[in-house]
């Protein structure tokens, strides 16, 4: 008779069912031991008012009978519910600031959870499915340090946030002034910006030849870059979006500075295309951890109009940047812009200096 061969053991066991109960009792705090009603009376607050809560939280709807809630989502509905109590936040707020939280930390824990599956699979030469069913196994280790590197985070971020978004702000709305008529679309705006868009040039084409693997190499890879670029250069990264980065910071040369680094190392690293640039200076508002305005859409309308490798700006941005011998600005031939008529982009090269330096 043919013998036959066992497959060979996984180097990493999936997590044993009392291994995934274990986790949650640890991540939740307890045994989900309570209803929607007794957490919401608990809390001195009718289910509605608890439920916009759960709902900022991004947390599913459940019925009457679900026991799902542990002390520790009791402890939290009560946070919420005495903030607004106590006066320090309008209920309309306290909703949008639960949000903000809910949202970004949804944002975090995948992203960690994907990181770990991906080394699991580099690490140990396993299948991503194996690696997702691993990865309980070794996030029990891994939640205190993570935790109190979220606290300090929030902390530094949250102070970096007040010098940039009222310390400063009226400094930079006088700085804004250069250049400007005072009549623009976005002068009623309260937060002086430049800001900037970075788009890899032939994404959709080269993302349809690319397996998984080096589809999430180039992605990490360009989200990588930009984010070391735009925070030694003093500036934000708004959001990814796919191929494409938005960008702002508080000066017009801090913006040039990041928009000319970002084309540059697009152009010198071998496995990513090159970018179409291009950086604003202007008014925004500042909402939803986004922001918005026409200083924004014509920042995108510009990329698109930029050669690969290239950086455009407007006119306005290039008379704050005038003078400058760090940048070169040769004016374009005028070009008609959807929403806005027709402007003259300005190529911004790089002059004297070295420009922006990540070690």
């Amino acid at each position: 008779m043919e013998e036959t061969i066992d497959p060979p053991a996984s180097l990493l066991p999936p997590a044993s069912r009392s291994q995934t109960k274990a986790l949650e009792t640890q991540l939740l705090g307890g045994e989900r031991t309570l209803k929607r009603r007794d957490v919401a009376a608990g809390a001195g607050v009718s289910l509605l008012s608890a439920r916009k809560i759960w709902r900022a939280m991004g947390f599913p709807n459940l019925g009457d009978d679900d026991v799902a809630f542990t002390q520790r989502d009791q402890e939290a509905l009560n946070t919420v519910v005495t903030m607004v109590r106590e006066g320090l936040l309008t209920e309309e707020t306290a909703i949008s600031v639960t949000r903000s939280i809910g949202q970004m930390t949804d944002r975090m824990a995948v992203w960690q959870i994907e990181a770990l599956v991906e080394d699991l699979v580099a690490e140990h030469g396993v299948s991503d499915a194996e690696a997702r069913r691993a990865v309980v196994s070794e996030l029990p280790n891994l939640i205190a340090p993570l935790e109190k590197l979220l606290v300090y985070s929030y902390r530094r971020q949250l102070n970096a946030g007040i010098q940039r978004l009222a310390v400063r702000a009226a400094e930079g709305l006088a700085e804004s002034a250069l250049g400007r008529e005072g009549d623009e679309d976005d002068t009623p705006l309260p937060l002086a910006r430049a800001v900037g868009f970075a788009d890899l040039v032939s994404y959709t084409s080269l993302s349809r030849r690319m397996n998984e693997k080096t589809l999430a190499k180039l992605v990490q890879r360009f989200e990588n870059i930009c984010a070391e670029i735009i925070s030694v250069g003093g500036g934000r990264l708004v959001k990814t979006i796919g191929d494409e980065v938005l960008f702002n910071c508080e000066t017009p040369v801090a913006g040039a500075q990041i928009s000319l680094a970002l084309a540059e190392a697009m152009a010198a690293d071998d496995f990513l295309p090159e970018a179409r640039v291009a950086m604003v200076w202007g008014r925004v508002l500042s909402r939803l951890g986004d922001i918005y305005g026409p200083t924004v859409n014509l920042a995108a309308r510009l990329t698109s109009l930029a050669e690969p490798g290239t950086v455009l700006v407007d006119s306005v941005t290039a008379t704050a940047l005038a003078g400058d011998d760090r940048f070169v600005l040769t004016e374009l031939p005028m070009e008609h812009v959807r929403g806005f008529g027709e402007i003259s982009p300005v190529l911004l090269q790089r002059g004297e200096g070295q420009g922006i330096i990540v070690d």
